[in-house]
């Protein structure tokens, strides 16, 4: 998923980063066949995740190899494009603006201390819905990141491909939550009860209100009709509404490579969330990076919310965390104003201080 290396605050200044190595990789396999094709289109993807800059890699002397998906017959080809410094051509749009994790790094060294005082996550899935593994598991596998919380956030009923809960199901995951609480009350990590609630285009979305009360937090999302062309800032306005919902979850609904996602009045969508004082989240799955810098400037002019979670479905997309802490900091989010940094007790205030207000 190629990006640009820019001159953005937080991104490499290399002649040639990774994001243009990949766009260039991949422009190379084009003209392939075979397995030679299959070899730099893997080199292009993983480029992404490299996690140096492959030029400052070999100007501290390493060798190209010692990257993932890089063979020797690889390495000739990127050492061929260092040397020759190519123009890289635009990204299309369904591939601008992603950042690769030698970027989110060099962010984050360059805001010291910004991943100190992180206490959360904030959506992540269990084999409730599609993810990979039960709660408990999962919220072990967090722990790991010393958070004092987390967010179980499965889908919804409507969306059946990724086994959405009914409220049935939500309830009976809910005990288990509790249970696992209580267990580790003595000082681990807390799983918060939430969902990942289908919103459809009136801003209602698929679940029982009277279910929704007994969460400790709740993210809308689209999941339909997410490639139509016309402005739908009336339908961010409506999930907005929706007293249920506490985060706008993936915003934009990109998908790198296969989805533009949505358009809107973004300045109007960031205000209404905070005169309503809603969230909107930065989606860290490196495939959406969603809420991305740009639109996370324009949150940060009109004072928003700020909510990050990884999306993880399997424990190593947990690291993913390192793709939001890097946009937020490039798009100098106040601390303040991201849930991950509060305690459990100001997010668990925040949402029912949201409920207090909904009308009756």
């Amino acid at each position: 998923m190629p990006g640009r290396g820019t001159a953005e605050p937080g991104t490499v200044g290399t002649v040639l980063p990774n994001g243009d190595l990949s766009i260039l990789l991949g422009t190379l396999a084009a003209g392939e066949e075979g397995h030679r094709r299959r070899a730099l289109e893997r080199a292009s993807r993983a480029a992404m995740f490299w996690p140096v800059e492959a030029a400052e890699h070999v100007e501290a002397g390493g060798d190209l190899t010692d990257l993932a998906s890089v063979g020797p017959w690889v390495a000739a080809r990127i050492t061929e494009l260092l040397e020759a410094e190519p123009v890289v051509p635009e990204p299309d749009e369904l591939r601008r603006d992603f950042l690769t994790l030698a970027q989110a790094r060099r962010a984050l060294a360059e805001h010291p201390g910004w991943a100190d005082g992180l206490r959360g996550d904030l959506q992540m899935h269990t084999t409730y819905s599609d993810g990979a593994l039960d709660v408990a598991d999962m919220v072990e596998a967090a722990s790991a990141y010393s958070y004092a919380f987390v967010a179980i956030t499965d889908h919804s009923k409507s969306l059946k491909i990724a086994h959405g809960m009914d409220e049935e199901r939500l309830a009976r995951q809910g005990e288990e939550i509790a249970v696992l609480n209580d267990g580790s009350a003595a000082g681990g990590t807390r799983a918060l009860r939430g969902i990942e609630m289908d919103v459809f285009e009136d801003g209602s979305g698929d679940m029982d209100p009277d279910a929704l009360a007994r969460l400790d937090i709740v993210l809308g999302a689209f999941h339909t009709d997410l490639r139509v062309t016309e402005d739908r800032t009336d339908r961010y306005v409506a999930a907005l509404a929706n007293p249920t919902v506490h985060v706008l979850a993936h915003p934009r609904t990109r998908k790198c490579g296969r989805r533009l996602g949505l358009r809107a009045d973004w300045p109007r969508v960031f205000a209404e969330a905070t005169l309503l004082d809603k969230a909107v989240e930065i989606d860290a799955s490196p495939d959406r990076q969603d809420l991305n810098v740009e639109l996370l400037k324009l949150a940060r002019d009109e004072g928003t919310q700020i909510s990050i979670g990884t999306d993880a479905h399997h424990p190593v997309e947990l690291g993913f965390i390192e793709f939001g802490l890097a946009a937020a900091a490039i798009a100098e989010i106040p601390r303040e104003r991201i849930l991950n940094y509060g305690t459990v007790e100001e997010v668990l205030e925040w949402t029912a201080s949201l409920r207090d207000r909904a009308p009756g």
